[in-house]
């Protein structure tokens, strides 16, 4: 009966490792699912990465064009004051002029002849307030286009940043699966320990077995029935001792998968440390710039 109860053990331990086995295998698959898709993130990441860089590029060009248009800009602002106050003087000289030609009859012609030509100056000076004018609102549409730019610059550099942050996230959660991991190979490991404890224990059984059966061989001639009944029981000690050599190749080979398994999480994690500490660095380089 103990034999018997000790074989269904035997069966259940050996049908739980087998499902052990399909689970551990279901798990491998949905990790390298895992790592296919953090793959593709990793590329998608890389991408932006390159478009953020090409963006700030573009950014300093139109931060120089601006400057350029800021200078011109002045320059013309100058050039308009010029013309104003140049404008104001004439008007003065004008309004003195008039009130020469009402005080002095004799030189009436010569000053008209002088109105008529300030006159033409006046008009000249109009003509070139007016183009400034235009110029100064088409100067002024372009800053405002390009501040729009800027604006969706930014913009683009913000959603970058947002998806960053969830990289981090996605990166802390795979550290605690990884911790997660190592626990169960700890587990597995203190398994493995015990099931080779018992193998060693069916050994030492077995080898008593062998004992008693040398001792009693005087006995056996006798005793056919219970010789009959020893053997039996060598028997299923040694299908046991099998049973017992099989689980443990069973625990032997689920190990190799963890720390293969392991081994590719950590491989992981590096390729991961080293896309983050890229990012870092774009990512502090943009801010300097921005600032």
């Amino acid at each position: 009966n103990i034999i018997r109860r000790q074989r269904q053990e035997l069966k259940l331990l050996i049908a739980e490792l087998k499902d052990r086995d399909r689970e551990l295998n279901d798990m491998v698959a949905v990790h390298e699912r895992h790592i296919q898709a953090w793959e593709d993130d990793r590329q998608k990441i890389l991408t932006l990465a390159e478009r953020c860089s090409l963006l700030s590029s573009e950014l300093n060009e139109r931060n120089a064009i601006i400057k350029s248009l800021t200078k011109k800009l002045k320059f013309l602002e100058s050039q308009h004051n010029d013309s104003k106050i140049t404008l104001e003087n004439t008007e003065q000289k004008f309004k003195e002029l008039t009130q020469k030609v009402t005080d002095s009859s004799v030189h009436c012609q010569a000053l008209e002849e002088k109105n008529q030509s300030l006159h033409c100056s006046i008009l000249e000076l109009s003509a070139k307030t007016g183009q400034l004018q235009a110029r100064e609102q088409e100067l002024l549409t372009m800053l405002q286009l390009k501040d729009k730019a800027l604006i969706e610059t930014t913009d683009q550099i913000t959603e970058v940043t947002s998806k960053f942050k969830s990289l981090e996230n996605a990166l802390r959660t795979a550290k605690l699966e990884e911790f997660s991991r190592n626990r169960e190979q700890q587990d597995l490991k203190l398994t493995l320990n015990d099931v080779v404890f018992q193998i060693n224990k069916m050994k030492d059984i077995l080898s008593e077995k062998m004992k008693e059966s040398s001792k009693h061989q005087e006995e056996i001639s006798q005793l056919k029935q219970e010789n009959i009944c020893l053997r039996s029981e060598l028997i299923l000690a040694v299908e046991e001792a099998q049973r017992k050599d099989q689980l443990y190749q069973f625990t032997k080979s689920k190990q190799a998968r963890i720390e293969k398994e392991l081994s590719s999480l950590r491989q992981v994690c590096v390729k991961q440390q080293r896309d983050l500490h890229f990012l870092h660095v774009n990512l502090d380089s943009s801010q300097d710039f921005k600032q």
